[in-house]
């Protein structure tokens, strides 16, 4: 390993190793536990390689007043996976620490850092976030495997949606704005978009913070607030540049959102991300930076608001007809979708029940799929977005012109044996 490069490379035979052992959450326990006084490096290597192997997203080591607990998110949900001696995490957080170039004597005070692991030959980014607890640092650190982009057809838009998204993003001009929670997949959503669109008669530059996933043949630039590079600063130097396509991570202020508007307004496709929980809160959103509705509504093409259900284990699901209540809940959940009078009679229709089985962690779960809802700004959106109405008023009108709301998707795909009805209700208000 080479720190000055901020890299850990884990070396070919222990990845192998690593995939053939670990295929669940008891593999991974039980491995770590025996290799508790194994020297640091290789520790956190196995640390990191078995998180891999399980698809986490997510890292938490987590102090508490005699041990402490590491946990993984996998599929957006923490599962626990051992406690270990307060003497060998100290020795991890140090390995953490030297590897993300964060200072090792600042223990009161929350750092940030990032290295790469190279694992099977290709590189994944690490995010690191120290902050200091009652019992001692907690560390989190969040993998960017770019194994998780994925293709526009696998983000999971359903095929009449899909047919307006891929018209949206060739549109010459615009903005395109993907809403949602932190860990929402917009960011999954966005890099689909890229990766569609780039060819060598596109030019495309991003501004982010941080750059998550490296694509070939784009422009990609990271903020830097203390060298004065901010999202504001950076997008009017990448106007600048030429670009058809602009990626800014995230619309924080109104200094960027009126630069990204008045970029969209004047020939370029700009795609970016608002924390709403629903896409007609985007205009509420700009609203509240400070824009107003007059520079909004010409400058949207589409709001995209999306959350991540966990797709049912297609090794161990088990499939049965709905209950009485269950249809009823479905009749009253889809009233007024035009699509439900092509679905078979409710009666005949079998939905997916989660089981459990080594494969999934005996969750019953493996992979997550989106779940989406699409507002479309035309000209008559437009002129309704000026005369400055509320978001349930905006709501309203979408769905009157088409717009099929994430709830409903949801329930449609469980429908299709994708998800279940516990993991729509999880995620989405009902």
């Amino acid at each position: 390993m080479d720190a000055s490069r901020n890299q850990i490379k884990i070396e070919k035979k222990t990845s192998l190793s690593l995939q053939k052992r670990i295929k669940n959450i008891k593999n991974l326990t039980e491995f770590l536990q025996k290799k508790l006084t194994e020297e640091t490096s290789k520790l956190l290597n196995f640390c990191l390689g078995g998180s891999i192997c399980l698809r986490a997203s997510d890292i938490h080591f987590e102090p508490e007043k005699k041990e402490v607990c590491l946990r993984l998110r996998i599929d957006g949900i923490m599962q626990n996976i051992l406690r270990f001696d307060k003497k060998t995490y100290n020795r991890l957080i140090s390995r953490i620490k030297v590897v993300s170039k964060l200072k090792l004597n600042i223990r009161d005070k929350a750092q940030d850092g990032r290295f790469t692991i190279i694992f099977e030959n290709r590189p994944i980014e690490v995010r690191v976030s120290t902050l200091p607890s009652e019992y001692g640092e907690s560390i989190v650190l969040r993998l960017l495997d770019p194994n998780s982009l994925v293709e526009i057809k696998d983000l999971g838009i359903r095929k009449k949606m899909l047919e307006v998204f891929n018209k949206q993003i060739t549109q010459p001009n615009g903005m395109i704005i993907v809403t949602g929670p932190t860990g929402s997949g917009k960011t999954t959503t966005l890099y689909a978009i890229l990766k569609k669109l780039n060819s060598p008669k596109i030019q495309i530059i991003t501004i982010e913070d941080p750059i998550e996933y490296h694509l070939p043949g784009i422009s990609q630039t990271q903020v830097n607030p203390k060298k004065g590079y901010t999202f504001a600063s950076g997008l009017k130097a990448i106007v600048r540049q030429d670009p058809d396509v602009i990626l800014v991570g995230e619309i924080r202020d109104l200094e960027t959102a009126k630069i990204a508007v008045q970029a969209s307004l004047t020939g370029h496709l700009v795609l970016t991300t608002l924390h709403t929980n629903n896409a007609a809160g985007t205009i509420a959103r700009f609203q509240a930076l400070g824009e107003k509705p007059a520079n909004i509504a010409p400058a949207l093409n589409m709001a995209i608001a999306q959350r991540l259900a966990r797709r049912v284990c297609k090794k161990c699901a088990q499939y049965s007809p709905l209950s009485a209540a269950e249809v009823e809940m479905f009749k009253k959940e889809l009233k007024g979708l035009p699509e439900k009078n092509s679905f078979p009679s409710f009666n005949k229709i079998k939905i997916a029940r989660p089981k459990g089985c080594p494969e999934c962690n005996f969750s019953g779960y493996k992979g997550r799929v989106g779940i989406f809802e699409f507002f479309l700004n035309d000209q008559e959106m437009q002129e309704f977005i000026m005369t400055g109405p509320p978001i349930s008023a905006l709501e309203k009108k979408a769905v009157e012109k088409g717009m099929i709301k994430m709830r409903i998707d949801g329930f449609l795909k469980v429908l299709e044996g994708i998800t279940t009805i516990e993991e729509i209700n999880r995620i989405t208000k009902h």
